[in-house]
């Protein structure tokens, strides 16, 4: 297979990089840091193909696309993996910048990529589109305003792309992670306050970047006449909360 990861420089896109490597396939790795993209072509040699892409800058998606060697254009896996969080801030109080950042990689990045790499897939009768989602797509909670929006367009998007894609060989699916830590999630939400992101996690034992990515690697190796719609994840540490409600 040859799969082209985006947000591969770290967390889950690397981790699944290596997964998909080590299983023998061709692996397309892709980031805005080129020093992070080089340091892990290093590690998995020729079977890592290095692309520097900015999901957010639609040129960048084309020429680097454009581009590709021959014998790396069928991709036959895309995994939307780039995306972010920033702020917890409530709505009033949130920055616009931080939300159209959002919206520019959390869906009109993963939008882009997916309409660059499916005619082909369809052309070929063949393929599967990986969207990370989250369980904040599904479950609203205090200052996740945008960030919950952007994945529950992720999911919605996956379903629609399910409906328009049956009979033709390519599947879709939504993968949705709760609690995951050993990543730069909440570095990148608290915009470099380690304290604060390591407080995320203090005292639980959360999802890893390799649970997720031994899932997408179960997905992507199911037989071709099984879709996997959704799957949302958690570690057992975490759970549901009440509703809120303003008392007095």
């Amino acid at each position: 297979m040859i799969v082209f990861i985006t947000g591969a420089t770290a967390g889950f896109g690397a981790a699944m990089a290596r997964t998909f490597v080590q299983h023998g396939h061709q692996v397309i790795i892709s980031g805005r840091r080129a020093d992070r993209l080089q340091d892990l072509t290093d590690e998995l040699g020729q079977a890592a193909l290095p692309l520097v892409i900015d999901v957010s800058d639609k040129q960048s998606i084309h020429a680097a696309i454009a581009g590709l060697p021959e014998d790396w254009r069928d991709i036959d896996v895309l995994i939307n993996n780039a995306g972010l969080a920033l702020g917890t801030t409530p709505a009033h109080e949130a920055s616009l910048d931080d939300w159209e950042t959002m919206i520019a990689t959390n869906c009109t990045g993963l939008v882009t990529m997916t309409r660059a790499i499916l005619p082909g897939m369809v052309a070929r009768a063949s393929g599967l589109v990986i969207n990370l989602g989250s369980v904040a797509g599904h479950y609203p909670y205090p200052g996740g305003n945008v960030y919950g929006a952007t994945k529950a367009f992720v999911e919605q998007f996956t379903l629609n792309l399910r409906a328009d894609l049956v009979g033709t060989g390519v599947r879709a699916s939504n993968l949705a992670p709760g609690l995951c830590g050993g990543t730069e999630f909440s570095n990148v939400r608290f915009k470099g306050d380690d304290a604060a992101a390591a407080k995320v996690y203090e005292g639980t034992q959360p999802l890893t970047a390799q649970d997720i990515a031994d899932t997408a690697y179960w997905i992507a190796t199911l037989p071709p006449h099984v879709n996997i719609n959704s799957i949302e994840m958690m570690p057992t540490c975490q759970g549901f909360s009440p509703f809120t409600i303003k008392r007095g």
